[in-house]
């Protein structure tokens, strides 16, 4: 009798598992996870910028060159409406959410796949993959905003109160950011092609998004119809909340934009969700 005792007392603790326990506590196991967000987070913004002679200044760089190619070609020479507002202010009030979301897709559309061994190996919630690239692009987000502020101070730009509404615009952004992005990682990880697909959807959608010009030159008739690009309310908002004075916003456009954006998030986050029990698998 004593020795079974003893040999209980010296046998290693049973691990159990309980069935559907991890997928009822997967919400909660996003908040025990958070340090792995973090660091992953912080791992990818010093990968991003490790051996480079400017470091975070190509955050600044990019979306800046890109401001004036657009007010010289669409400002100086097409001569497009400004709004009443300084044309490179007009550009880059649109360059700061653009620039974001085509980050995050580029950013989330490959986060999983270059975190194939840890994904493979270890359990955590997969959801701070993505979450955590869509965070480091909106680090380059924050800091690109220096420029806007330049400009502002430059031109002597006063915003008006519409200013205190950009919070809202900006979790709109992200919102679409992080539905899209969660679309093209799950995707990513299933079809591999997706790493040619996203470049070029990127590419597209900056020519079909209102980024060089003003939404209002687009006629009144085709305004709902050019509203189905989820970003042209995004941009319309920052816009709106950005320049203020003759800045106008659709509100049918906007409220169909804004509509596609909940759309995508739900989706993207129902999708991602339902396929990756099989991450680990196919990865």
């Amino acid at each position: 009798m004593v020795s079974h005792k003893r040999r209980m007392q010296d046998s290693p603790p049973e691990l159990i598992i309980e069935a559907g326990r991890t997928e009822r506590q997967y919400w909660k196991d996003l908040w025990r996870y958070r340090e792995l967000f973090y660091f992953l987070a912080w791992r990818d913004i010093l990968v991003r910028y490790k051996q480079t002679v400017i470091g975070v200044a190509w955050a600044l760089i990019r979306p800046f060159l890109t401001m004036i190619v657009f007010t010289v070609v669409f400002g100086k020479i097409a001569n497009l409406p400004s709004d009443g507002a300084p044309y490179p202010i007009l550009v880059f009030a649109a360059m700061l959410p653009w620039q974001f979301f085509a980050n995050a897709l580029a950013e989330c559309s490959n986060s999983l796949i270059s975190n194939a061994n840890l994904i493979s190996k270890v359990y955590f919630p997969r959801l701070v993959v993505p979450a955590s690239a869509v965070i480091v692009s909106f680090v380059d987000f924050m800091i690109s905003g220096i420029i806007l502020l330049g400009l502002m101070a430059w031109y002597d730009f006063v915003p008006s109160w519409r200013i205190v509404t950009l919070p809202l615009f900006v979790a709109i952004a992200f919102a679409a950011a992080m539905g899209a992005g969660l679309w093209l990682a799950a995707l990513n990880v299933q079809y591999r092609d997706f790493r040619y697909i996203v470049p070029f959807i990127v590419q597209f959608g900056l020519y079909i998004s209102p980024v060089g010009f003003s939404s209002n030159v687009v006629p009144d008739q085709w305004r709902l119809l050019y509203s189905l690009n989820p970003m042209v309310g995004v941009i319309d908002g920052f816009r709106w909340a950005i320049l203020g004075g003759e800045s106008r916003l659709f509100w049918p456009g906007f409220v169909l934009s804004l509509s596609l954006v909940a759309v995508i998030f739900v989706t993207g986050v129902l999708y991602f969700r339902r396929m990756e029990r099989t991450f680990a698998d196919v990865i």
